[in-house]
């Protein structure tokens, strides 16, 4: 496709959902992938291949600000990291729209509010397919539509967890998931959290939006297209050019309209890349960054895995992800501020266990394993300019400077006494380190103000005109809860304003 209207950068929840937004549109659209698709192979359902041997995991390194080299747990195939994901889709609280006070500071508050995003959230779990059940979770905001289908059920180790927590007083409630549990079990028999979606049991960016995109015969996708840097024109103030290299020849297209959807860490890598003129402070420091935030503010949930383990009962759930807890998100549950989210793991076996434990013999692992369940505690990662992605020639350098973990602290320790209560023995934390991402946000956020702030609140860059940037980089915080149903609504939000902005004439 020769110089089409618009370039989206990335397949990901916001290129794919900002592409089925703009379906029928009448514009070209060229959607630019550096990875492919995902093949359906044995190794798609094989725990060892997966969280042992790492069989999908990117080949790049990164390094931590001072040298250290890392592995990423990035993703890159057709869909994103959401091939991958555990299919949360849950909104952000009407409380995470406004300023929020945490016991490591403060939360900001987006450029508008929840009720004034909620259409946009009604939309995307209607793209999405979300399962769900309102009336469960005393947190949960206002919804204008229902769901339209019924949350995926507990199997009976599960059923039995939610009885006990609910015989605390506590209020556990139905993950909103995009899974059709039918499908995804008849391709195999395991959880869906951190595992490959070869099927169509799993409604990730490729299987949902990108798949309603492309029946717009306007809509083309080019894949192994890695971007390397952008254009601008002479007068700095649009996008003239994309530049990307493919099958290893260098490649460019000049579109009218760029939407860049690379996800936090590499869409901030591909900005800063980018060559720029002198425009500001952030004058020579890529493209975007007149506020110099372009980077900065990255944000990845401070999180724990935490296993209930009653070595007297044995958990036989194949997928065990259908619960959250949200009784201390907004407090402490003694009228303190907030700790979290808590979720269930997808069911974890000893092969997970043995790639974090690896001098645990295997068969200790394995009944741990069968004996525990699984939980993810999750706390809000507070934005700091000094927490940032940069560049350093062709290295990605990752400062990421934690925040709040006090919360992370105190949820553990209270969801450790209730798990007790509940009659588990044996309660076992981690944390989470960089080399998951853990909802990584935050590097190119939106506000009102293009001092301190690289987007405006519909994505557009306040340097560029015909540039936007729509993924997890605009989220002016991470909230407690998963952001991926918010990134689409986000997206068909943006999209809708381009209709009306950019394709009206």
């Amino acid at each position: 496709m020769a110089n089409p209207d618009i370039v989206i950068i990335g397949s990901g929840i916001g290129g794919a959902t900002i592409a089925a937004g703009l379906a029928g549109s009448g514009a070209s659209i060229l959607m630019l992938e550096r990875g492919e698709p995902l093949p359906a192979t044995p190794h798609a359902r094989d725990t060892r291949a997966i969280f042992v041997d790492g069989h999908y995991r990117p080949k790049e390194m990164w390094r931590e600000a001072g040298g250290a080299a890392f592995n990423p747990g990035n993703y890159y195939y057709v869909g994103g990291n959401s091939k991958f994901f555990g299919a949360v889709l849950i909104r952000y609280r009407k409380e995470d729209f406004s300023a929020m006070e945490h016991f490591g500071g403060v939360s900001p508050a987006w450029p508008f509010s929840y009720e004034e995003f909620e259409p946009w959230y009604s939309m995307a779990e209607q793209l999405f397919r979300v399962r769900g059940a309102l009336g469960e979770d005393p947190t949960e905001p206002f919804h204008s539509v229902p769901y339209a289908f019924k949350p995926v059920p507990d199997e009976a180790p599960i059923a039995r967890a939610r009885a006990e927590l609910k015989g605390l007083g506590l209020h556990p409630a139905s993950l909103p998931l995009g899974v059709d549990i039918d499908t995804w079990l008849k391709e195999g028999r395991t959880g869906w959290d951190a595992f490959p979606n070869t099927g169509q049991g799993k409604v990730d960016a490729q299987t949902g939006p990108l798949t309603a995109a492309l029946t717009d015969q306007n809509i083309k996708l080019e894949t192994g297209a890695c971007v390397e840097y952008l254009e601008t024109a002479p007068d700095g103030k649009t996008i003239s050019a994309v530049h990307y290299r493919q099958n290893g020849e260098p490649r460019k297209v000049a579109p009218k309209l760029v939407i860049l959807s690379a996800g936090a860490v590499n869409s901030a890598v591909i900005l800063l890349r980018s060559p720029s003129p002198g425009n500001g402070k952030g004058g020579g420091k890529g493209l975007a960054n007149r506020s110099d935030q372009v980077g900065r503010n990255f944000m990845n949930h401070n999180s724990s895995a935490m296993l209930a383990i009653d070595p007297r009962r044995r958990n036989d759930a194949v997928y065990q992800k259908t619960l959250m807890l949200n009784d201390y998100y907004l407090t402490d549950g003694r009228g303190g501020k907030p700790l979290g989210n808590v979720q269930l793991l997808g069911k974890i076996d000893g092969n997970m266990l043995k790639a974090n434990v690896k001098q645990v013999p295997k068969f200790a692992l394995d009944f741990m394993a069968g004996h525990a369940i699984d939980w993810y505690l999750m706390c809000e990662d507070l934005p700091d300019p000094e927490s940032r992605i940069m560049v350093d020639g062709k290295d990605i350098v990752m400062q990421w400077r934690r925040s709040n973990m006090q919360s992370l602290d105190g949820l553990t320790k209270v969801m450790r006494a209730n798990f007790r209560a509940c009659g588990y023995p044996i309660v076992l934390s981690r944390p989470f380190d960089k080399r998951t991402p853990s909802h990584q946000c935050g590097t190119v956020k939106m506000g009102d103000d293009p001092a301190t702030s690289p987007l405006d609140p519909f994505c557009r860059t306040f340097d560029h005109r015909n540039l936007f940037v729509v993924d997890a980089s605009f989220l002016p915080n991470s909230a407690a809860v998963n952001p991926a149903l918010s990134i689409a609504a986000q997206a068909l939000r943006v999209a809708d304003h381009i209709r009306k902005t950019e394709l009206a004439a």
